[in-house]
């Protein structure tokens, strides 16, 4: 029997490992046949995409991305919405990951979540200290890894990310579970499964 839809928001640096615990926890979520359907929301793979289309949008995209900044509010609801808007059911498992990222994106998602009668939402936010989450994002070698596009994103992150988590403190329907990132992966994982396994009903 399938349990009531589950919604989850990742939060963490960019670094922390939170593409990985997304996996993990979703084939957990099957084999344990709490959901059977599940939505994946990576706004980050979602910019990527929209990079490969070479286009005006595309080009003014990229820059913002090169220098580490967020892109806007309207244009980040935008693609989460046009996700949702098509594969979204009743029975769907939702899981974000980079989004929301500032207070005004908190604001829209609490309204999006009240559209679709969700009142129990779960925040995984993976915490890792900056020093770490550097040396990772420099392994990663991607071409927006430069010390001035990491400085930057440092920045959004402590002004933005982490207010726009915040937000939800103490709100009715909404509980934040902090994950010590700065372990395996394995371990993240079973801290994780640890943490939300009396709030998987």
């Amino acid at each position: 029997m399938i349990k009531k839809p589950q919604t989850f928001i990742f939060y963490g640096i960019v670094g922390s490992g939170k593409g990985t615990q997304v996996v993990l926890l979703l084939n957990y979520l099957k084999e344990k046949g709490i959901t059977d359907d599940a939505l994946f929301i990576s706004t980050g793979i979602e910019f990527r995409n929209l990079l490969e289309r070479d286009n005006f949008t595309a080009s003014k995209v990229k820059t913002t991305i090169e220098k580490g900044f967020l892109q806007p509010d309207s244009l980040t609801t935008g693609l989460l919405m046009n996700r949702m808007i098509n594969e979204m059911k009743e029975s769907t498992t939702l899981i974000t990951d980079g989004y929301p990222r500032t207070i005004n994106q908190s604001e829209s998602f609490e309204s999006i979540m009240k559209f679709y009668g969700r009142d129990d939402i779960k925040i995984i936010y993976i915490e890792l200290g900056k020093e770490e989450a550097v040396k990772r994002m420099k392994l990663r070698g991607r071409t927006d890894d430069t010390d001035e596009g990491i400085a930057n994103r440092f920045d959004e992150y402590v002004n933005n990310v982490i207010p726009s988590m915040n937000y939800f403190k103490d709100k009715e329907g909404y509980t934040i579970f902090t994950i010590n990132g700065d372990q395996k992966i394995e371990e993240v994982h079973e801290e994780i499964i640890n943490k939300l396994k009396t709030h998987l009903i």
